[in-house]
């Protein structure tokens, strides 16, 4: 079985067993190939050392490619069961590492590399007979069960890339080269790098929902643009090209770097580029299993801050206008090519998709016409921060994939690398990071005195978020006081005389309640949801102070809103408040020890609410308090019928969820005072409003 040249799914054409082969030989395929990387690790104890200070050890990943199926089959519905809810929570969610010094000191148990196995062929055995035994129609869409079969896939195949990366910045007496990733023996003298021109013309970027090859959500939609001509680098820059960059002392003069990568600089203390090793042999690279001497003709690998004051010196020494190319300019450059796109290939035109070597090659081995490496060897940085084409909708299975990068700060890298597999090595493929962070990635220089659009989306346009902007830190609608404040508010008063030290606020959405609790008095507050989208949006508020929105008015009229902490008296709460992305019904160990527990609207929304309830106690101290309000809105898009806490009849009687919460919680607590309605508004639109009274009940934990 060749592992190593594999194409994704065309997943809209077919017989749909034939698919259904070709989706299970796929996806064992890329179960195998990621566990044959990690037998580049020389002991067990490997799997647990930090390659990188900024991200997980590399026991996180092993796992994490596992539970990322099982948690999203989850989602999907598609499955009902999980394997071991603490690793599905332990290895949910990575390091975000959102800048080059931001250290993740948080401790965690990581389990054995033999434990990790024996999960991933839980996860292998339960995949595969979902495979063999879902329903299957073509074409595969957005909302089939088999779309989250391929997101788990696909998210295998970016990991190959992360993990390999990370697998080289280990110490190389903890990797063994195995011959299964033998790298290119090629080596010598580059040819002189020349600019060629490259014909303007349009570009159309952006897949529709009906494009057969599956993609991750920021691919989709349309964007058209004009591109006029451009000179650009026949060839990938050379280490030996960039060697004269560093021979000039390019990473000691503050003139060629952005102020952004003038502190990664200065923070790193960076003399040359990452994978170089300098010793009194003469030069050094660092492969992913091996140190070789320096291939002069192979690309060089940077980070984006690099390849930016690789390009501030160059256009110095040249007079000319030189810059990384945006994403429309590398675009017209693979157009112009005729590149043939992944998976209608018949062989892989460069070094992509593991076809050709585990390494770089020389920059010259692969010509598309008069230019080489348009696509393969290593991706190329652009200078066009990602943002979302017009039409963008977000997947609801992965909210967290494409929006958290949104911000200006995530630059795209185009082409794919030796190791780009499956959408990676498509042309429509959109992976963005942190100008800081390193990858397989290097770059070719334009010279285009064209300027550069940064599309800058700052307001929050999503409908959902909008309204929850507006609910939380808006004004109030027709007397009815602010909602989260209200349960903030209800929740201190039924603490009086209590200890304050430690509050949980799950389902905490954008975080208002957090911050008037810690207002209140309490020492420190937890705010927790399930939603990417909504956390982020918290802990921007907290990081930053402010939040802004756009609102629809009626039609395509929109209005523009700007919310901040310092309006509303909670600028000092901030640094007593912290937000993370949990799952209620499957809570890390660490959320415990908390004196009240607020779960506000959220058991109606939680698909196992019963499970919820019979655990909760274990997060809070004695004597602790927890207030639950819920509008009782039960609908089996989030909840299955024989979850529900009431709303239903049985033996003919009808069941309030009143009293099955009574029933769930009378084990462990007693209910503090009685039932009361708190009122909420949600703005739609300028004249459509929701009116919902949603139902408070506090209990204390005996």
């Amino acid at each position: 079985m060749d592992l190593k040249n594999t194409r994704t799914t065309i997943l809209n054409e077919g017989d749909p067993e034939q698919k259904r082969a070709e989706i299970l030989d796929y996806f064992h395929k890329t179960f195998d190939i990621d566990e044959k990387l990690y037998e580049t690790l020389r002991y067990d104890d490997t799997f647990h050392l930090r390659a990188d200070r900024l991200r997980h050890p590399l026991i996180f990943y092993f796992g994490h490619t596992a539970t990322f199926f099982i948690n999203k089959l989850t989602i999907a519905k598609a499955i009902e069961t999980r394997i071991n809810p603490g690793f599905e929570s332990l290895f949910a969610v990575g390091v975000d590492e959102m800048s080059w010094d931001d250290l993740d000191a948080t401790h965690y148990d990581w389990p054995t590399r033999q434990a990790v196995k024996e999960y991933r062929d839980k996860a292998r055995e339960l995949v595969d007979g979902l495979i063999r035994r879902l329903p299957l129609k073509l074409p595969i869409t957005w909302e089939d069960p088999f779309w989250a079969v391929m997101m788990g896939i696909e998210h295998e195949r970016i990991h190959l890339e992360t993990s390999s990366v990370l697998i080289r910045q280990l110490p190389i007496d903890q990797v063994v080269q195995l011959p299964l990733w033998s790298i290119c023996d090629e080596a010598g003298e580059p040819p002189e790098n020349r600019l060629l021109q490259v014909a303007g013309g349009r570009v159309v970027l952006g897949k529709p929902l009906d494009h057969p090859l599956y993609g991750w959500d920021n691919e989709y939609g349309c964007h058209e643009a004009a591109v006029a001509g451009f000179k650009a680098s026949q060839y990938l820059v050379s280490n030996r090209e960039f060697l004269a960059f560093v021979r000039a002392g390019g990473y000691g003069e503050r003139q060629w770097w952005t102020e952004e990568g003038w502190g990664w600089r200065q923070f790193r203390q960076a003399e040359h580029p990452l994978f170089w090793i300098n010793n009194a042999g003469g030069w050094k690279l660092r492969t992913m299993a091996s140190e070789i001497d320096l291939p002069w003709n192979w690309p060089v690998e940077v980070n984006c801050l690099e390849a930016q004051a690789f390009c501030a010196w160059k256009a110095a020494a040249t007079g000319l206008p030189i810059r990384l190319p945006t994403e429309d300019e590398w675009t017209r450059l693979r157009d112009v090519c005729a590149i043939p796109d992944q998976p209608w290939w018949e062989k892989a035109p460069g070094n992509i998709n593991l076809e050709q070597w585990s390494s770089s090659c020389p920059v010259d081995r692969f010509r598309f016409g008069d230019f080489c490496d348009v696509v393969g060897n290593v991706w190329q940085w652009t200078e066009t921060p990602i943002y979302p084409f017009h039409g963008f909708r977000i997947h609801p299975w992965y909210d967290d994939f494409s929006t958290p990068t949104f911000d200006t700060r995530h630059n795209l890298i185009k082409g794919g690398s030796w190791i780009a597999t499956g959408n990676e090595a498509t042309r429509d493929a959109r992976y963005a990071f942190r100008r800081h962070f390193f990858q397989h990635a290097g770059f070719r220089y334009v010279e285009s005195a064209a300027p550069v659009e940064v599309h800058q989306d700052q307001y929050e346009t999503d409908t959902l978020t909008a309204q929850y902007c507006d609910a939380h830190y808006g004004a109030e609608r027709f007397g009815v006081a602010n909602f989260p404040a209200t349960c903030a508010r209800l929740c201190l008063e039924a603490m009086a005389g209590r200890a304050t030290g430690r509050a949980l606020d799950l389902g905490c959405a954008l975080g208002r309640a957090s911050f008037e609790l810690a207002r209140g008095g309490f020492q420190r507050v937890t705010g927790l949801d399930f939603s990417t989208r909504f956390f982020r949006l918290a802990a921007r508020m907290q990081e930053e102070g402010h939040l802004r929105y756009a609102f629809p008015e009626e039609g395509e009229i929109l209005s523009f809103h700007e919310v901040g902490l310092a309006d509303l008296g909670l600028e000092g709460a901030r640094d007593r408040v912290e937000f993370y992305q949990a799952d209620a019904c499957n809570l890390p160990e660490k959320f415990t020890g908390y004196d009240l527990v607020l779960a506000a609207n959220l058991i109606d929304r939680l698909y196992s609410p019963r499970r919820f309830l019979a655990t909760i106690h274990e997060r809070l101290n004695p004597g602790g308090v927890l207030v639950i309000t819920s509008p009782y809105t039960w609908l089996e898009e989030f909840t299955k019928k024989e979850e529900w806490l009431g709303g239903y009849r049985d033996a003919g009687e009808n069941v309030t969820s009143l009293e099955g919460l009574r029933k769930a919680l009378a084990p462990r607590f007693r209910m503090v005072g009685e039932p009361r309605d708190v009122p909420f508004v949600i703005r739609e639109t300028r004249r459509k409003f929701q009116h919902t009274i949603a139902e408070m009940t506090i209990w204390e934990l005996t």
